[in-house]
């Protein structure tokens, strides 16, 4: 099993970079312990040191993403998984805890405004891509209780069941999403920014230190870019 990113992705992004970490034998809990809670407080804070213009779109780790979506087919609304973070922040609605695993990873997006996702690899179905879809592709997104299928020319990741997240990085599925059983998880980190290459090393050094300490497992990380588009996943 592969996790591709694909030309049509290449071809909108040629400068991207994604960050993956491949975790698996987790040592899931239930809840998250007081040490991550605490940094998941203490992200909620450091997200604010993004947002220091007066008009929310116009931060430059806000605007970087809503100029990326003109570039591709969205469902109405649709906007990075970052932007929907730092809008809770930006209104003293601070990113609660969940489980450690999306505490962990959510704590990491904050820290270092950057998307970040994960999917339980075990749930995967196929080779995964990255790639503008011809539409229709199966997903009912994680909250929804019905289905809402891909557009045409949408940039989604997805399987051969259908998208796994959709918009790039704005919804995440049901079907693979983290739960308190996942025991082998996939997760991505992407930066379309230049400049923001440092950044992203950073985060994702941050998040595999994380996940290794709270949750133990083996923890590989590896970087995609237009020469280096994919990696075995399982």
């Amino acid at each position: 099993m592969k996790f591709i990113a694909s030309e049509s992705f290449w071809d909108l992004f040629p400068e991207a970079e994604i960050g993956l970490i491949l975790f698996k034998d987790i040592k899931m809990e239930e809840k998250s312990n007081r040490e991550i809670r605490d940094k998941l407080d203490n992200a909620n804070e450091k997200a604010l040191d993004y947002l220091t213009k007066p008009v929310f779109s116009e931060n430059p780790v806000i605007k970087v993403w809503r100029d990326a979506f003109k570039l591709f087919k969205t469902k109405k609304g649709a906007r990075c998984s970052i932007e929907a973070l730092l809008k809770r922040v930006a209104k003293d609605k601070d990113v609660g805890s969940i489980n450690p695993l999306v505490d962990i990873y959510n704590a990491a997006s904050l820290n270092y405004a950057l998307p970040c996702g994960a999917e339980d690899i075990d749930k995967f179905v196929g080779d995964v891509k990255l790639e503008i879809t011809e539409g229709n592709d199966p997903f009912q997104a994680i909250g929804d209780d019905k289905e809402s299928p891909t557009l045409e020319g949408e940039l989604c990741y997805r399987d051969e069941k259908g998208a796994i997240c959709r918009c790039f990085n704005w919804r995440d599925c049901q079907r693979t999403m983290i739960t308190e059983e996942t025991k082998n998880a996939i997760l991505f980190m992407e930066n379309i920014d230049p400049d923001r290459k440092d950044d992203l090393k950073e985060a994702i050094n941050y998040l595999g230190e994380n996940l290794k300490t709270h949750l133990e497992g083996n923890i590989q990380i590896h970087f995609l870019t237009k020469d280096n588009p994919s990696i075995e996943i399982k």
